[in-house]
């Protein structure tokens, strides 16, 4: 598997391209692998002192998004079609979350990628997600 985009360029296309939301994710790992950091702050919880299912949603599409992106290049407009996510457990509130995406297919028109998210330290998933992208012709 060759790299397209490493932690230094995925990094910099979410300053670029995201800067919305950029603040909020980290590149920390591409490769096999692909690993993501949402930094998670207080406008992340909901009740009850738990990090939000929107929260974590944005965590595991943003996450396989960039994972794509890793082995296609810069292609901004690769979009989600489908997504399934599974909320497995209560997530550690104010600690961060990280997304580990691996890429499952990557042909010539979808992508799928699967992604389980942790609370940083723990050993257990809070949520497992799996997204299939459409990628536009290169």
């Amino acid at each position: 598997m060759q790299l397209k985009m490493d932690v230094t360029a995925l990094n910099a296309f979410l300053r670029s391209d995201f800067a919305q939301v950029a603040g909020m994710f980290e590149v920390i790992e591409a490769g096999a692998e692909t690993v993501i950091r949402l930094r998670v702050d207080d406008s992340h919880l909901r009740p009850g002192g738990t990090v939000s299912g929107p929260t974590m949603f944005a965590l595991a599409d943003v996450g396989i998004y960039l994972a794509i992106l890793s082995r296609i290049g810069p292609v901004a407009l690769a979009v989600t079609t489908n997504a399934t996510i599974d909320f497995l457990r209560k997530p550690l509130a104010g600690i961060d979350l990280l997304a580990r995406v691996r890429v499952l297919k990557l042909g010539r028109n979808l992508a799928v990628g699967d992604c389980l998210i942790f609370s940083e330290g723990q050993a257990e998933p809070v949520a497992r997600a799996s997204m299939t992208y459409s990628v536009p012709p290169r």
